[in-house]
């Protein structure tokens, strides 16, 4: 395991010290959620009774495959909590997520949860979003005009830099949802509450990666041990 994967692992396996028997969990999507699941599973192994929601049918696949039951969110109520990485955070416990294509998910799991707790290593902390390129989800139709229109809304916003559409294997990547993500290297979001608010008023964008308000904490982990951010207490 490289010394990246380790920090990981190691803040997955304090955010699982919050899971309790009984809990209607929300499970990420990504590298660090992935150590996530594969604790709980694990915890669930020896008897923990818990029943999750996926956030994209990658991490459906693992939890199914370590025997992680599983619902719908339509079938239940309130979530208790949502464990799940993220692609940045700054001091205000914003976020920008969807670096693996699941925002639009991650973002409707996370709203209909009590608690949101972010697990990430140092290297994702910043004094400014936008570092890591801003993933917006829009409809197939019409991609384009909608590109357009998100790179003049978020220059009124002061944001400005290339939007790529992102590809896999040479083609378009395709979310789960069956949607097109443009990355916006935008380097630095000056006012994201005010990007946001521009970016979701554009009728062809589904989602975007900004998380601002969600997050309750952050557990980071650093070679010099974890660090939290905001408050793990319920």
């Amino acid at each position: 395991m490289s010394n990246a994967d380790d920090l990981k692992r190691q803040a997955a396996a304090k955010a699982l010290e919050l899971v309790k028997p009984g809990m209607r969990l929300g499970l990420g999507t990504g590298s660090t959620a992935a150590h996530f699941v594969d604790l709980l599973g694990q915890r669930v192994a020896q008897g923990l009774d818990v029943i999750c929601v996926p956030t994209s049918e990658r991490t459906r696949a693992q939890a199914q495959s370590l025997a992680i039951p599983l619902a719908e969110l339509d079938d239940l109520p309130q979530l208790d909590l949502t464990i799940d990485g993220t692609d940045e955070f700054d001091p205000a416990l914003r976020l920008i997520k969807g670096g693996g294509g699941a925002l639009l998910r991650e973002k409707i799991v996370a709203a209909a949860s009590r608690r949101m707790v972010v697990i990430t290593d140092a290297s994702k902390a910043v004094e400014t979003l936008g570092r890591f390129p801003l993933p917006v989800e829009v409809n197939r139709f019409g991609a384009e005009a909608t590109r357009r229109l998100i790179e003049r809304e978020a220059a009124k916003a002061g944001c400005r830099g290339p939007l790529t559409l992102r590809t896999e294997k040479g083609a378009p990547y395709v979310t789960d949802g069956g949607h097109y993500i443009f990355d916006c290297a935008f380097g630095t979001i000056p006012a994201p509450e005010e990007l946001a608010a521009r970016l979701v008023a554009i009728p062809g964008v589904v989602e975007h990666g900004l998380f601002i308000g969600y997050a309750q904490a952050v557990i980071s982990a650093a070679a010099q041990g974890i660090e939290v951010y905001g408050s793990l207490e319920p």
